[in-house]
């Protein structure tokens, strides 16, 4: 069965208000796409703070930008207004728990300290991460109920690829999956 949802909308629409497409409509079809898991953290003046983040894409390679978007309404986002730097986590499949624990109450997320270790630069970063990027936080702005972050890449690190390199994490339809290559 198919769905359909169509608004008119005009180009004379003032910006900010609403076309006609209501945030289920909208979580629905935006739900039909699968995203990398990543999770983000940072140091904070009380300590570690992390959370997922669903919605990092690549920006512009000189400089090389990269860009996410945080609620107004997370319980991170005070602390990522303070920050000047953070660490983004390309999750591989065997982080499954990772994502789990950081999509839970920020009290869990840094409880078991085998899990992480800090960077000489003071940032969080979690072990056995197949990807990871910091960077300085560039810009922060605010659009519609959350702020696009955007980070400078000032450093990555990259495990080499071999036969037991881990898949990527994905998150589609509200489930974690891994990808299966498709042969041609």
């Amino acid at each position: 069965m198919s769905h359909s949802v169509e608004k008119s909308v005009h180009l004379s629409t003032p910006r900010g208000q609403c076309p006609g497409v209501s945030a289920a409509e909208y979580r629905a079809a935006l739900r039909r796409h699968p995203a990398g898991v990543t999770i983000v953290t940072l140091n904070a003046a009380s300590g570690p703070v992390g959370f997922t983040a669903t919605s990092f894409a690549s920006l512009s390679l000189d400089p090389p930008l990269v860009c996410f978007n945080i609620t107004h309404t997370s319980s991170s986002i005070e602390a990522l207004h303070a920050a000047d730097s953070m660490v983004i986590h390309l999750l591989g499949e065997h982080q499954l728990h990772l994502a789990q624990r950081f999509s839970r109450s920020a009290d869990e997320r840094f409880a078991d300290e085998s899990l992480w270790t800090t960077l000489d630069t003071g940032e969080p970063v979690l072990h056995g991460t197949p990807s990871w990027i910091r960077t300085a936080v560039h810009q922060l702005i605010p659009a519609g109920d959350s702020t696009l972050v955007i980070g400078l890449v000032d450093r990555v690190h990259w495990d080499e690829d071999g036969e037991d390199s881990p898949s990527p994490l994905l998150y589609h339809k509200g489930s974690y999956f891994r990808p299966t290559s498709i042969d041609l």
